[in-house]
């Protein structure tokens, strides 16, 4: 072999093995830049937070709870459950506005959300801007009670005795601007009828003073009165939907007692940080409603006294936005404020 045949060749193996060493090294560059872009998509990345702004064990947190299992197991992340209750849910809502829109972080909130558009005049969040609809997850219609010594058994007889009597049947409500209480004023706007408000802190002692006696009619979800009427301690007087429930079927509406428009729910929706990518809201309320629409969650909803629903975020988003015009306009009529 020559020595220019030994050159060429030396040239030829470093040209060779150069080119495979740059090969080599383009490999793991590459997969660890597919690498960045996998983990820039994937979601979740880590556990997922869903805040609600109220105590632990009320309707809010119950159905917050019913998602947790299922969506650890669809999502592959751990779910945790944030209680951060005061101000009306204001406190809590204000976080989920204000969270990272990574997706990470949802909130589920109920019908007070919608009146503290009316309600308070200088919110610390925009509900229009800073927040998404992910999924209405179900609607509970309010149940009305009265306490067993009324001087009425049934709703007619309760208008007819209020008309009668101004002023002399007062209502509980969980608190001023919640959806008992303004249920309560959508009943004496469309009767014509002039009840006094007894605002409580919260359903339970409003319910005490109700099986006592104290006030004369009390709404509230049917969660907390469905047991209290079945037992006979109350009085269990009309549905405020349009449709019976299957956990007190012989209770009727207050549409098939003549008081048409007596329409009067607390619900829940999970919501999003606005700017939230839609693909991961998007897969989040696929997620969500699988769990509301199986069997399972259904017979327990049904238990709770309230209507399955599981929709799209953009009807979420719709449902929210009518219930915040209805309640703006029952809130001006009426007059209510906070003070």
């Amino acid at each position: 072999m020559t020595a220019a045949t030994t050159t060429t060749l030396t040239r030829r193996t470093v040209l060779q093995a150069t080119a495979a060493g740059l090969a080599a090294a383009a490999v793991p560059a590459m997969a660890q830049t597919g690498a960045q872009s996998g983990a820039a998509t994937a979601w979740p990345s880590k556990p997922i937070k869903i805040i609600v702004p109220y105590t632990a064990g009320g309707f809010t947190d119950q159905m917050a709870r019913l998602l947790q299992v299922g969506l650890q197991k669809a999502l592959g992340q751990p779910v945790v459950i944030d209680n951060k209750p005061g101000a009306n849910s204001i406190i809590g809502v204000d976080m989920v506005a204000k969270a990272a829109p990574d997706g990470h972080t949802f909130g589920v909130v109920i019908a007070a959300y919608a009146a503290n558009t009316s309600l308070y005049p200088k919110l610390p969040y925009n509900p229009r801007k800073d927040l998404v609809g992910v999924s209405l997850m179900g609607v509970s219609p309010l149940l009305a009670a009265v306490p067993n010594n009324a001087p009425f058994k049934t709703t007619k007889e309760l208008v007819a005795y209020a008309k009668a009597n101004p002023g002399k049947v007062s209502f509980g409500s969980s608190g001023t601007g919640s959806a008992a209480h303004l249920t309560s004023e959508l009943m004496k706007a469309l009767t014509q009828t002039y009840m006094l408000h007894i605002p409580y802190r919260g359903a339970a002692p409003a319910l005490t003073d109700l099986l006592g006696g104290q006030i004369q009619l009390f709404f509230d979800a049917p969660t907390g009165l469905i047991q209290a009427g079945k037992s006979g301690r109350v009085r269990l007087i009309g549905v405020s939907s349009d449709k019976r429930l299957p956990a007190v079927p012989d209770v009727p509406t207050f549409v098939e007692q003549g008081i048409p428009g007596l329409i009067g729910s607390t619900w829940a929706s999970m919501i999003a940080p606005a700017g939230t990518p839609r693909d991961i809201v998007k897969r989040m309320s696929d997620a969500v409603n699988a769990i509301i629409h199986s069997d399972e969650t259904r017979a327990k909803l049904e238990a709770m006294g309230t209507f399955a629903e599981g929709t799209s975020p953009e009807a979420c988003d719709a449902f929210i936005a009518t219930e915040t015009a209805k309640w703006e306009k029952v809130i001006k009529q009426a007059g209510v404020t906070l003070d």
